[in-house]
């Protein structure tokens, strides 16, 4: 019988390094990370870490009003430089609100989707310059930065079969728009290689979250 992972000696190693770490979970619509999200924060939590789990667009009262308006399908005539500052808006306010203070009690903040989500959705595919936006970023998170990014890399087609057929407006912008946006990840990934980890999320589950607590594992425990 198969022991289950939360149980193994490697995990227990590093898990103490977490707390007032700040750890983000990203990728194109599709790729599963929301599944290994919420795995992760239980793992976390079983090991004793206080976690602050926060979502984008949202994640607060406001954060969750600028939500409704973008991902509303009928806002379809909504200027591409108007997207980004709403979805920088949203993230200002989950940083003022949430990040920074859960950092300052020394919790373990982890984040589905940051501004990594805007440089791969808004900058690559949707063509805005990678500067513009990290300027913006910088007014907005005022050095709530992440100290990795988890990008869980996969195809179009095995992205397409997990969505749900109810797209909300960015899922449902067309294949060559996904492409690039994964693209535009995996882009991140390399010009800063010591703060991303890439995971082949193409994989059955189990095989994804063997690679995913074995890679931060490694990750942390040379830290």
């Amino acid at each position: 019988m198969r022991r289950d992972v939360t149980t193994l000696p490697r995990v227990n190693a590093w898990m103490h390094k977490l707390g007032g770490t700040f750890i983000v979970f990203d990728g194109p619509d599709g790729s599963g990370k929301s599944t290994q999200f919420d795995r992760f924060a239980d793992l976390c939590r079983s090991h004793g870490l206080t976690v602050c789990e926060v979502r984008e667009p949202g994640g607060t009262g406001i954060g969750e009003q600028i939500r409704e308006v973008l991902l509303d399908p009928k806002n379809t005539e909504m200027d591409l430089r108007c997207e980004m500052m709403l979805y920088m808006a949203s993230r200002a306010q989950l940083a003022a609100e949430r990040i920074r203070p859960a950092l300052a009690r020394g919790e373990l903040v982890l984040a589905d989707r940051f501004i990594s989500s805007t440089l791969a959705y808004q900058g690559t595919a949707g063509g805005l310059e990678r500067d513009d936006i990290l300027a913006v970023g910088h007014v907005a998170l005022v050095g709530a930065e992440p100290d990795v990014t988890v990008i869980f890399d996969v195809d179009g087609k095995t992205a397409g079969a997990r969505l749900n057929p109810l797209l909300d407006r960015m899922e449902a912008k067309g294949e060559m728009f996904h492409a690039q946006v994964r693209e535009g990840y995996l882009e991140q990934a390399r010009l800063d290689p010591d703060r991303h980890i890439v995971i082949d999320a193409c994989r059955d589950v189990e095989d994804v979250w063997r690679d995913l607590t074995g890679r931060l594992g490694t990750y942390f425990a040379s830290r």
